[in-house]
């Protein structure tokens, strides 16, 4: 099914999009464009929409805000929002009324008219995702690139066309309902994570799988041969599996070997290039090159990867160097929103760095931060709700030798005290552990609010 004529089936029909945030809005403007019936539904208020509700309003969308905005669902078809469990008991009636509950992302997998390379995972799937993305259009290739990482395909699938590529990111919540696979699904690694939405891990693994249990034999799944749990999922994919790893041989797919990285496929084997190529700091992301070429292996030449990785700078937000003043580099890691993300970047660095760190708690254990600080951090600066949780795994992990540990306010008092204690070839880096929700709309306004801020430093 085309878009066009996806669209012209909803003639008639009745259509909730839940949530008016950024990957609904062109979902929006694109079923109103088609005459169709739109009620969109936000928790804000009107006032709190602002000129946005203006907008819809002149478009001709009907409004449902406030606290009660799920009361009453009745509409034929009912789009969530990515983040908004599917069990909701509003969600529940709806369907048991009749409704058929969707995302902009399913709707996506059916109509797209190319093959969908998605990437998901618990730490590296943006900069994973973004790689693939940028290596596919060095070498010829049109791609789209969206999902998790900001940009929604849907309005746009009608200018696609069947030679082109999607590459997507996709998060635990987007998979949930899934019941289409990509033609290639990466996992780049699983640990616990976002526990204060799914009912546990098992949940939350339950949903990362759902981008490759229902794949076809002629797909591929790619894993990470070095986590256990996407080691045992590589097992029970249908199609062609691809492994990569950093610390062991495979028999398909790209492997390191001392600083070598080798692609191995149907018994034959090459170097693509050493780690020595690699621009971006850190063995996490040597692990997302790895994921990357794994994907990649076939469709692009070996040089056009070895230009690439001796260029590329990452991505804002991802041990991003912000500036250098006195001899002191200073970084955002505002995406670690999660202690394994922090533990990689801190392992990024040779040298003990000032930590910057805390935010929002979403349900999982820092008991693994509290050594790998002790270990890496000269001083540790806190903020947020999880400050307190934080400075607790520290003080209490085994190799606890007394550490400096700094409660601080606010981002613009821990930028003064880390500007007053660092030296000349220190390292100072944002890098929360936790959800940006305290305080920030999301971990990108946290991180340039934190550039801003580190910016305006004499």
């Amino acid at each position: 099914m085309k878009l066009k004529e996806y669209l012209d089936s909803l003639r008639g029909k009745t259509v909730a999009v839940i949530g008016i945030g950024v990957s609904n809005q062109p979902l929006i403007d694109v079923l109103l464009s088609h005459g169709i019936e739109v009620t969109a539904c936000d928790r804000k208020s009107r006032e709190e929409l602002g000129v946005l509700g203006d907008t819809l309003t002149s478009k001709g969308a009907k409004l449902r805000l406030g606290a009660d905005y799920l009361q009453n669902l009745r509409e034929d078809i009912i789009f969530r929002t990515p983040g908004m469990r599917p069990d909701l008991p509003e969600l529940q009636a709806a369907i048991a009324n009749g409704s058929r509950l969707t995302s902009e992302m399913e709707i996506f997998f059916e109509i797209c008219p190319c093959p969908i390379i998605a990437v998901t995972g618990s730490d590296g799937k943006t900069t994973t995702t973004t790689m693939i993305a940028e290596l596919l259009r060095r070498a010829g290739k049109t791609v789209h690139l969206g999902g998790n990482i900001g940009h929604p395909l849907l309005a746009e699938a009608g200018d696609i066309h069947p030679e082109d590529i999607a590459v997507l990111e996709l998060s635990s919540f987007q998979l949930m309902t899934m019941t289409r696979s990509p033609h290639i699904a990466v996992i780049t690694n699983l640990a616990p994570n976002h526990l204060d939405v799914h009912r546990n891990f098992a949940e939350y693994i339950a949903a990362k799988e759902n981008i490759f249990t229902h794949q076809m034999t002629k797909d591929i799944a790619v894993f990470n041969a070095d986590n256990t749990i996407t080691a045992e999922e590589a097992c029970r994919a249908l199609g062609r599996t691809r492994l990569f790893s950093r610390k062991q041989e495979v028999k398909d797919g790209v492997f390191l070997r001392g600083e070598a990285i080798i692609a191995r496929s149907r018994g034959q084997e090459r170097q693509i290039m050493t780690t020595n190529h690699i621009k971006l700091p850190g063995v996490h992301n040597v692990e997302n090159y790895l994921a990357a070429i794994s994907v990649v292996d076939g469709m692009v030449p070996d040089e056009i990867i070895q230009d690439f990785a001796g260029t590329f700078q990452g991505v804002e937000h991802r041990i991003e160097l912000i500036r250098t003043r006195k001899g002191v580099r200073w970084y955002n890691d505002s995406i670690a929103s999660s202690p394994s993300r922090t533990i990689a970047g801190l392992n990024s660095f040779h040298q003990k760095v000032i930590l910057i760190a805390g935010g929002k708690d979403k349900g999982i254990s820092y008991e693994s931060l509290g050594p790998v600080i002790n270990e890496r951090v000269k001083l540790l600066l806190l903020c947020g709700a999880t400050a307190g949780v934080i400075r607790q795994s520290v003080e209490q992990a085994a190799n606890y030798n007394g550490l400096e540990i700094l409660d601080v306010e606010d981002y613009q008092e821990a930028v003064s005290l880390a500007d007053s204690h660092s030296r000349e070839g220190d390292v100072v880096i944002l890098s929360p552990a936790s959800t940006s929700f305290d305080r920030f709309a999301n971990f990108m306004d946290r991180g340039k609010t934190f550039k801003n801020i580190v910016n305006q430093l004499p």
